[in-house]
């Protein structure tokens, strides 16, 4: 039997697949990632368009507030003068307050309140840009301390937004310098009251160091301010302990009141019962008998 030929034609090779031709109007892959970044970034341009919008907004709002509060600004005014009159009938009210202030009393030494009591009057002003900055005004009447009868400090905001201050020169009398003498009022405090007095109040008036961030400036114009009368009126903390350890007198002798009449009912219920038993014992001996 003959052998096969083999085929003298070359082995056929597998084609490779193709992807399938788009139909028309649909994109390939690369296609669509190419729109999908397009429109992602045409998103990003369109949110910066409208938060252009909103800020652009937001500093016209500025704008009109500033506006209005200088406006109410001017209307505080003859009731912020009422307010200063009336409060200056009532003797001491600004040491009262700052002493009864969690904040400022932290700064007050004694020296620093004795010589507070002869301040009558303090004023907070905002200039007329209120964005600009504001002033304090303490006044004072004649004292054994200094020879000003004004001590103003203020605060201001430059264009570029860089805080700054400076205050009046205080003329201390002769000896009288509480500035310079809070170190050693602190040695003393130290040794006799074991704790340090607090720097002296008045080195507020002489501190530029950091007008962004004057703590005492800030409490007194936002805090203080607007409503003085609230931190006079704080009730003293004494007082209510005191009332507190009377109410717990009272509860203590009423307890003992209570205590005595339970003993007393409890005397009374024995002798009854001792009582029982003696009649008990008389009718037995009437019964042997």
């Amino acid at each position: 039997m003959a052998p096969k030929r083999q085929s003298s034609l070359p082995p056929q090779t597998k084609k490779p697949t193709l992807p399938p031709a788009p139909k028309p109007g649909q994109m390939s892959t690369s296609q669509h990632l190419h729109k999908g970044e397009k429109e992602h970034q045409e998103a990003i341009e369109h949110i910066d368009e409208v938060q252009n919008e909103i800020d652009r907004l937001n500093e016209q709002a500025s704008e009109e507030i500033l506006k209005v509060e200088q406006k109410y600004n001017k209307l505080h005014q003859p009731f912020l003068q009422k307010r200063s009159e009336l409060i200056a009938k009532i003797p001491n009210f600004w040491l009262t307050l700052f002493v009864n202030h969690p904040q400022v009393s932290a700064l007050l030494g004694e020296e620093d309140e004795e010589a507070l009591h002869y301040l009558t009057r303090v004023e907070v002003t905002e200039f007329e840009d209120i964005k600009s900055g504001y002033r304090i005004d303490f006044y004072c009447d004649e004292n054994p301390y200094f020879e000003n009868k004004v001590l103003s400090k203020e605060f201001h905001l430059n264009e570029s937004g860089d805080p700054s201050s400076n205050s009046t020169e205080i003329k201390w009398k002769s000896g009288k310098d509480l500035t310079k003498r809070s170190s050693q009022t602190q040695n003393k405090a130290s040794r006799k009251r074991q704790h340090e007095e607090p720097e002296s109040f008045f080195t507020w008036f002489t501190d530029h160091s950091d007008a962004g961030a004057d703590e005492l400036g800030e409490v007194i114009k936002d805090d203080i301010w607007p409503n003085p009368l609230q931190y006079y009126l704080v009730p003293d903390m004494d007082d209510e302990e005191g009332e507190g350890e009377e109410d717990d007198d009272d509860d203590e002798k009423e307890e003992g009141l209570e205590d005595i009449d339970e003993e007393g009912d409890e005397d009374e219920g024995e002798e009854d019962e001792d009582d029982g038993e003696g009649e008990e014992g008389e009718e037995d001996e009437g019964e042997d008998d």
